[in-house]
C-alpha cells in the first residue's frame, strides 16, 4: 500500500508557529484524509525550523467505489404513456446514465424514478494533488506572511517542496501569484553540519534520510535529546536544573541538531536577586539555570544552552553564550543597585507618567482606587487596625515597581521586585509579601495568594479593573476578551472561596459602580446589572468545570432568572459553594433521591399558588379549620416542627439539618398526596384550594433555603 510523504521547506519558522502547525497538521490531514474516503494506517506529523513534513503509510491505492440512490422526478412526470418525458430524460443526462438505467418504485409521496449510481473510486494520486495546497495553504497563526502576490500566507516563505508517493515524485505546485514551487525529492539538510541537501529515494525512508543529513525531524526525539543531554551537563557540574515546559519546547522548535553546551558566568552575578537571573537566562536568553540542588534553589555560576550549531565547536558557542549573558546580568546588576538607593514609595508619583487606559487615567489613580476598595473589604471583614494598616499600605504600594529601571527592563519580574525593594525598604514582611501575591494566580495552574493582605489587595485590583472596563462599555464577547476580565472574575471568586472570605460581592460592586459612575458620569444601573450577569457567568462555570456540581444543582442554587438566589448568590460566595457541593454530595450518596419527589412535586403545585416565598410560618398563612383530612392535619404539625429547624439551619447554614428534617416529612407529604387519606389539592372551594396550595408552598420555602428543587432533574 502506498506511502506519501510531504514536506514543506521554509526559511526559519517561528517556534510558536512550528508547534501550533505540528498540532494543526495532526488534527486535520485525518480529517481530510477520512472526508476523501481514505483510511491511512499511519499519519506522522514532523516539524524543525526550517521545514514542515508528514508522512503517511498505509494508504489505498484509489478510493473505494461509490454506490448510491438517487431519487429523481416523480414517476407522472417523467413517464406519459410509458414514454419518457422531458424530465425523465434530463435526469438521466444530468446522472450521467441511460434511459433504460431508471426505476421506478413506491414512495410514501406515490411512485418516484430512481437510479442505482456507481461512481468509480479516485486515484490517490490525483486526490492528494488537490489535498496539499489545502494543507498548506490552510494552516493559522499569528502574523502570517503574504508570500507572492497571491492570497496565499504562510509564517515564512517556502522555498522547497518534496511530494512522494512511495519512490516517485507526485507532481504539483504551490502557486502563489508569480512565486511558484514545484515538488522534487530533494531536501535541505543541516545548514552547518551538512551544508548539501539530500535527496530522498523512497518517503519511508524520509526520517533516516535527514538523519544522515543532521536533521531530527521528530520533534519528540529531539525533546528527549535535550533533556537527556541538559540533565548529564547539569549532573557534571554537580547541581540540578528545572525543566520549564514552556523552554524545553521553544528549544526544541528551535534546533534541527541540539546540542547541550554548558557556560559560566562570574561569582559576582551570584548577589542579584534569583529571579532576576533566572528570568535574563530563561526567558531572555532561552539558557537552563542550574541551582545547587532541587530544595536550594540558589545558582551555581552556570547555565546550559541547546546549541545548533557543531558540537566540535562547543567550547566557541559557549564563549559567545557567555558574552551575552555577562552583558545581561551587568545590565540587570546596575538596574538593581540604582533602584534599591531610594525607597519603593518614592517611586509612587511617576506612576502619574504611566497610563492605565486611556479614558481611566494613570495607574496612580488605579492606586488609589484600589486602595479605597481595598478599605471597603477590611471593613466587611471587620478587621482589625493593625491588618488594616498593612492592606493600606500594600494597595499603595502594589503597583509601584512598574516604574522601576528592573521591571521596566523585564516587566515579567513585577511585583516580584516590588516585594524585594519593600523589603529592602523596611515595609512590613506581609507588605511585601502582598505585592507579588496580589497578581495571583497569574493563570489556570498558578497557586492562589496564602495572605489575607495579599488576597484583599489581590481582589481590590480586579474589582477595580472590572468596573472600570466594563463602565467604558469594553465588555468580553466570544473569544475576546483582551483585558483579561474572565481571568479576573475568576479569579476574584476562587480567592474567595480559598480563603473562605465572608465579603458582600453584590454590596461591593453596588459601592464601586456608584463611584465610579458618578466620576466617569456613566450609567451606574446598566452597569451594576452587566457586571452581575458576568460574575453570574463565572461563579457557574467555576462550580460545573472546578467543583464538577451538575448543571441542573448549580442552576438549583444560582435559581433560573430567580432574583432572590441571584443576590443570594453574589450576597455570600461562600453560601452559594457550600449549597451546590452539599447538593452534590447527597445526589452522590443517595440522599437526594429520598426527598426528590415529595419536594419537587409540591414545588410545581405550589406554582399554582401565591404564597410568598420568604413565608415559612404555618400559622400565618394556614387555616386548620379548612382541614376535612387527617393527612392536611398531620402536614400541618410537620411544618410546625420543621420551622425552627430550617431557621437553625438558615443561620447556621447547617444543611444538614435541614436535608434530615425533609427527609422526616417526606412520608406524611406522600399520605397527604397519595394515602388511603389523600386530598385533591385543586378542590373546588377556593379557600380549601388556597390553603391546601399554602401547605405545598410552605414545604416548598424550607426547601429553598437549601436550593430551588423545582430545577434539578431526576434521574441525571
Amino acid at each position: 500500500m502506498p506511502a506519501f510523504l510531504l514536506e514543506v521547506g521554509t526559511e526559519e519558522l517561528p517556534a510558536s508557529f512550528l508547534s501550533s502547525a505540528v498540532v494543526q497538521w495532526r488534527s486535520r490531514i485525518p480529517q481530510t484524509l477520512e472526508a476523501n474516503s481514505l483510511k491511512a494506517e499511519t499519519v506522522e506529523v514532523y516539524g524543525t525550523p526550517r521545514r514542515l513534513a508528514v508522512l503517511i503509510t498505509g494508504l489505498p491505492f484509489q478510493q473505494p467505489d461509490k454506490e448510491e440512490e438517487i431519487k429523481g422526478p416523480p414517476a407522472q412526470a417523467a413517464f406519459k404513456d410509458g414514454n419518457p418525458t422531458p424530465a425523465a430524460i434530463g435526469f438521466a443526462k444530468k446522472q450521467g446514465v441511460e434511459l433504460d438505467a431508471l426505476e421506478i418504485r413506491p414512495t410514501e409521496k406515490g411512485d418516484f424514478v430512481f437510479i442505482q449510481k456507481k461512481t468509480p473510486g479516485r486515484p490517490v494520486a490525483e486526490i492528494l494533488t488537490e489535498l496539499v495546497p489545502q494543507w498548506v495553504w490552510g494552516l493559522e497563526g499569528k502574523r502570517l506572511m503574504r508570500w507572492g502576490s497571491g492570497d496565499g500566507r504562510f509564517s515564512r516563505p517556502i522555498r522547497s517542496l518534496v511530494a512522494l508517493l512511495d519512490g516517485d515524485v507526485l507532481p504539483l505546485e504551490l502557486k502563489n501569484g508569480e512565486k511558484t514551487v514545484k515538488s522534487d525529492r530533494i531536501s535541505p539538510a543541516h545548514r552547518v553540519l551538512h551544508p548539501e541537501p539530500v535527496s530522498i529515494s523512497h518517503a519511508t525512508e524520509y526520517v533516516d534520510t535527514l538523519r544522515s543529513g543532521y536533521v531530527i525531524v521528530k520533534p519528540e526525539e529531539r525533546e528527549n535529546i535535550i533533556v537527556e543531554q541538559v540533565k548529564t551537563a547539569v549532573q557534571k557540574l554537580g547541581g540540578f536544573t528545572e525543566i520549564y515546559p514552556d523552554l524545553l519546547e521553544e528549544t526544541t522548535n528551535l534546533v534541527e541538531y541540539p546540542t547541550a553546551v554548558v557556560g559560566k558566568f562570574e561569582d559576582e552575578f551570584l548577589t542579584l536577586p534569583t529571579e532576576v537571573s533566572t528570568t535574563v537566562m530563561v526567558t531572555h536568553q532561552r539558557y537552563f539555570p542550574v541551582f545547587k540542588t532541587s530544595e536550594n534553589k540558589e545558582l551555581l555560576p552556570n547555565f546550559v544552552t541547546v546549541s545548533n550549531g557543531d558540537p566540535a565547536k562547543a567550547d566557541i558557542i559557549a564563549v559567545g553564550n557567555e558574552k551575552v549573558i555577562r552583558a545581561r546580568l551587568a545590565d540587570g546588576r546596575f538596574f538593581y543597585e540604582a533602584d534599591l538607593a531610594k525607597p519603593l514609595e518614592s517611586f509612587l508619583p511617576q506612576l502619574e507618567t504611566v497610563t492605565f487606559q486611556e479614558d481611566l487615567g494613570s495607574v496612580r489613580a488605579k492606586v488609589e482606587r484600589v486602595v479605597n476598595i481595598a478599605g471597603q473589604i477590611s471593613q466587611q471583614l471587620q478587621l482589625g487596625e493593625n491588618e488594616s494598616q498593612k492592606i493600606q499600605k500594600a494597595a499603595l504600594l502594589c503597583k509601584a515597581d512598574l516604574v522601576t529601571q528592573m521591571v521596566y527592563e523585564f516587566p515579567e519580574l513585577q511585583g516580584i521586585m516590588g516585594e524585594k525593594y519593600a523589603l529592602a525598604s523596611g515595609e512590613d514582611t506581609e507588605v511585601a509579601t502582598a505585592i507579588v501575591e496580589h497578581y495571583l494566580p497569574k493563570n489556570a495552574d498558578d497557586i492562589l495568594p496564602q495572605t489575607l493582605t495579599g488576597q484583599v489587595v489581590g481582589l481590590a485590583d480586579r474589582l477595580d479593573t472590572l468596573v472600570s472596563i466594563f463602565g467604558l462599555g469594553l465588555i468580553p464577547s466570544g473569544s475576546s476578551d483582551p483585558f483579561a476580565l474572565r481571568r479576573a472574575a475568576n479569579a476574584i471568586v476562587n480567592i474567595t472561596w480559598f480563603a473562605n472570605l465572608q465579603i458582600n460581592l453584590e454590596w461591593l460592586l453596588e459601592q464601586i459602580t456608584t463611584n465610579f459612575a458618578s466620576k466617569f458620569n456613566k450609567d451606574a444601573k446598566s452597569l451594576i446589572t452587566s457586571l452581575r450577569e458576568f460574575f453570574l457567568q463565572r461563579i457557574r462555570t467555576l462550580l460545573q468545570e472546578e467543583k464538577q456540581i451538575d448543571y441542573d444543582l448549580v442552576n438549583a442554587v444560582l435559581g433560573e432568572n430567580d432574583p432572590e438566589y441571584t443576590e443570594r448568590a453574589l450576597q455570600d460566595l461562600l453560601d452559594v459553594r457550600d449549597r451546590a457541593l452539599y447538593l452534590q454530595q447527597i445526589r452522590n450518596d443517595g440522599t437526594l433521591d429520598k426527598i426528590y419527589e415529595t419536594v419537587n412535586r409540591s414545588t410545581r403545585l405550589a406554582a399554582q399558588g401565591d404564597l410568598d416565598f420568604q413565608q415559612l410560618e404555618p400559622t400565618a398563612v394556614v387555616n386548620p379549620e379548612l382541614f376535612q383530612k387527617s393527612s392536611e392535619s398531620a402536614f400541618y404539625t410537620a411544618l410546625v416542627e420543621l420551622v425552627p429547624q430550617t431557621q437553625t439551619a438558615q443561620q447556621t447554614r447547617n444543611y444538614q439539618l435541614l436535608i434530615a428534617a425533609l427527609e422526616k416529612i417526606a412520608p406524611t407529604v406522600s399520605k397527604f398526596f397519595d394515602g388511603e387519606d389523600s386530598v385533591l389539592v385543586m378542590d373546588s372551594n377556593p379557600d380549601i384550594k388556597r390553603n391546601r396550595l399554602n401547605l405545598l408552598g410552605l414545604l416548598r420555602n424550607h426547601a429553598r433555603v437549601l436550593a430551588d428543587f423545582g430545577a434539578i432533574v431526576k434521574n441525571l
